[in-house]
Protein backbone atom coordinates (compact mmCIF):
# COMPACT_ATOMS: atom_id res chain seq x y z
CA UNK A 1 0.00 0.00 0.00
CA UNK A 2 1.26 3.88 -0.65
CA UNK A 3 2.02 5.52 2.16
CA UNK A 4 0.50 8.83 1.23
CA UNK A 5 -2.99 10.09 1.37
CA UNK A 6 -5.18 10.00 -1.57
CA UNK A 7 -7.70 12.59 -1.35
CA UNK A 8 -11.04 12.21 -2.97
CA UNK A 9 -13.45 15.76 -4.13
CA UNK A 10 -16.84 15.37 -4.35
CA UNK A 11 -18.24 18.91 -3.51
CA UNK A 12 -20.21 20.12 -0.87
CA UNK A 13 -20.20 23.38 0.57
CA UNK A 14 -16.35 23.30 1.04
CA UNK A 15 -16.13 24.11 -3.26
CA UNK A 16 -18.94 26.11 -3.70
CA UNK A 17 -18.51 29.92 -5.41
CA UNK A 18 -21.62 32.76 -4.58
CA UNK A 19 -22.78 34.11 -7.17
CA UNK A 20 -23.11 38.14 -6.73
CA UNK A 21 -25.93 38.57 -9.72
CA UNK A 22 -28.74 36.20 -8.41
CA UNK A 23 -27.23 34.89 -5.09
CA UNK A 24 -26.78 31.37 -6.05
CA UNK A 25 -24.05 28.99 -5.01
CA UNK A 26 -22.73 26.72 -7.69
CA UNK A 27 -19.16 24.87 -8.51
CA UNK A 28 -16.48 26.09 -10.83
CA UNK A 29 -13.41 24.72 -9.53
CA UNK A 30 -12.27 23.11 -6.25
CA UNK A 31 -10.40 25.23 -3.69
CA UNK A 32 -8.35 22.19 -2.04
CA UNK A 33 -5.22 23.06 -4.08
CA UNK A 34 -5.10 26.62 -2.89
CA UNK A 35 -6.30 25.64 0.73
CA UNK A 36 -3.46 23.13 1.21
CA UNK A 37 -0.75 26.24 -0.16
CA UNK A 38 -2.36 28.53 2.61
CA UNK A 39 -1.77 25.95 5.37
CA UNK A 40 1.50 25.29 4.15
CA UNK A 41 0.86 22.06 4.27
CA UNK A 42 3.98 19.49 3.08
CA UNK A 43 2.00 16.35 2.67
CA UNK A 44 2.79 14.18 0.14
CA UNK A 45 -0.96 13.85 -1.19
CA UNK A 46 -2.79 12.32 -4.27
CA UNK A 47 -5.50 14.76 -4.96
CA UNK A 48 -8.52 13.56 -7.69
CA UNK A 49 -11.80 14.77 -8.16
CA UNK A 50 -14.24 12.46 -8.53
CA UNK A 51 -17.39 14.99 -8.69
CA UNK A 52 -18.40 18.60 -7.86
CA UNK A 53 -22.11 18.18 -6.81
CA UNK A 54 -24.02 19.27 -3.26
CA UNK A 55 -24.20 16.21 -1.33
CA UNK A 56 -28.17 16.63 -1.11
CA UNK A 57 -27.80 15.81 -4.27
CA UNK A 58 -25.93 12.52 -4.43
CA UNK A 59 -27.35 9.11 -5.39
CA UNK A 60 -26.46 5.90 -4.76
CA UNK A 61 -24.30 5.55 -7.52
CA UNK A 62 -22.20 8.41 -6.59
CA UNK A 63 -22.04 6.58 -3.05
CA UNK A 64 -20.94 3.96 -4.92
CA UNK A 65 -18.44 5.50 -7.19
CA UNK A 66 -16.86 6.98 -4.40
CA UNK A 67 -16.65 3.29 -2.70
CA UNK A 68 -15.14 2.10 -5.48
CA UNK A 69 -12.61 4.70 -5.84
CA UNK A 70 -11.41 4.22 -2.41
CA UNK A 71 -10.95 0.33 -2.66
CA UNK A 72 -9.53 0.49 -6.26
CA UNK A 73 -6.93 2.78 -4.62
CA UNK A 74 -3.30 1.66 -3.79
CA UNK A 75 -3.21 4.05 -0.35
CA UNK A 76 -4.80 3.20 3.06
CA UNK A 77 -5.26 6.60 4.09
CA UNK A 78 -8.09 8.55 2.44
CA UNK A 79 -9.33 11.94 2.77
CA UNK A 80 -13.10 12.55 1.21
CA UNK A 81 -14.70 16.61 1.25
CA UNK A 82 -18.02 16.03 1.44
CA UNK A 83 -21.27 18.02 1.52
CA UNK A 84 -21.98 18.08 5.11
CA UNK A 85 -26.15 17.71 4.56
CA UNK A 86 -25.29 13.54 3.84
CA UNK A 87 -21.90 13.06 4.99
CA UNK A 88 -23.33 10.69 7.15
CA UNK A 89 -25.23 8.34 4.87
CA UNK A 90 -21.81 8.29 2.90
CA UNK A 91 -19.91 7.72 5.96
CA UNK A 92 -22.20 4.61 6.86
CA UNK A 93 -22.13 3.39 3.19
CA UNK A 94 -18.09 3.27 3.03
CA UNK A 95 -18.31 1.44 6.65
CA UNK A 96 -19.97 -1.29 5.17
CA UNK A 97 -18.11 -1.71 1.82
CA UNK A 98 -14.70 0.17 2.09
CA UNK A 99 -12.29 -2.05 4.62
CA UNK A 100 -8.95 -2.43 5.25
CA UNK A 101 -8.40 1.36 4.90
CA UNK A 102 -8.61 4.81 7.02
CA UNK A 103 -10.84 6.63 5.78
CA UNK A 104 -11.79 10.24 6.92
CA UNK A 105 -14.95 12.67 5.42
CA UNK A 106 -15.08 16.44 6.14
CA UNK A 107 -16.31 19.28 4.51
CA UNK A 108 -17.68 23.09 5.34
CA UNK A 109 -20.64 24.38 6.88
CA UNK A 110 -19.86 27.89 4.78
CA UNK A 111 -17.95 28.00 1.79
CA UNK A 112 -14.43 28.54 1.75
CA UNK A 113 -14.55 31.82 -0.47
CA UNK A 114 -16.81 33.35 1.59
CA UNK A 115 -13.91 34.09 3.82
CA UNK A 116 -15.27 32.89 7.13
CA UNK A 117 -15.44 29.42 6.49
CA UNK A 118 -14.69 26.30 8.70
CA UNK A 119 -13.33 24.66 5.87
CA UNK A 120 -9.46 25.67 6.54
CA UNK A 121 -9.90 24.28 10.06
CA UNK A 122 -11.71 21.28 8.96
CA UNK A 123 -9.77 20.13 6.43
CA UNK A 124 -6.04 20.34 8.52
CA UNK A 125 -7.94 18.33 11.18
CA UNK A 126 -8.93 15.51 8.73
CA UNK A 127 -5.77 15.07 7.25
CA UNK A 128 -4.31 15.04 10.88
CA UNK A 129 -6.53 12.61 11.99
CA UNK A 130 -6.52 10.49 9.00
CA UNK A 131 -2.57 9.56 9.83
CA UNK A 132 -3.48 8.45 13.40
CA UNK A 133 -6.36 6.54 13.24
CA UNK A 134 -7.02 2.96 12.51
CA UNK A 135 -8.52 1.50 9.87
CA UNK A 136 -12.08 2.16 9.80
CA UNK A 137 -14.48 5.07 8.17
CA UNK A 138 -14.72 8.66 10.49
CA UNK A 139 -15.83 12.09 9.95
CA UNK A 140 -13.89 15.32 11.05
CA UNK A 141 -15.25 18.74 11.79
CA UNK A 142 -14.64 21.38 14.05
CA UNK A 143 -11.70 20.17 15.22
CA UNK A 144 -13.59 16.62 16.39
CA UNK A 145 -13.23 13.17 15.23
CA UNK A 146 -16.49 10.81 14.89
CA UNK A 147 -17.26 7.21 13.84
CA UNK A 148 -19.53 6.80 10.70
CA UNK A 149 -22.38 4.74 12.58
CA UNK A 150 -22.30 7.08 15.44
CA UNK A 151 -22.56 10.46 14.16
CA UNK A 152 -25.29 12.96 13.40
CA UNK A 153 -25.54 16.54 12.09
CA UNK A 154 -27.57 18.66 14.36
CA UNK A 155 -29.31 21.65 12.16
CA UNK A 156 -30.26 23.18 14.97
CA UNK A 157 -26.69 24.10 15.93
CA UNK A 158 -24.90 23.73 12.80
CA UNK A 159 -22.43 20.74 14.15
CA UNK A 160 -21.54 17.20 14.44
CA UNK A 161 -22.27 15.83 16.99
CA UNK A 162 -22.36 11.54 18.80
CA UNK A 163 -24.81 9.60 19.04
Amino acid sequence: MDKGIKVFITGGTFDKEYNELNGSLYFKETHLHEMLDLGRSRLDLSIETLMMKDSLDFVEGDRLSIAAACNNCSNNKILITHGTDTMTITAEYLLKHCKEKTIVLTGAMVPYKFGSSDGLFNLGSALAFVQVLKPGVYIAMNGKIFEADKVKKNTDKGEFEAI
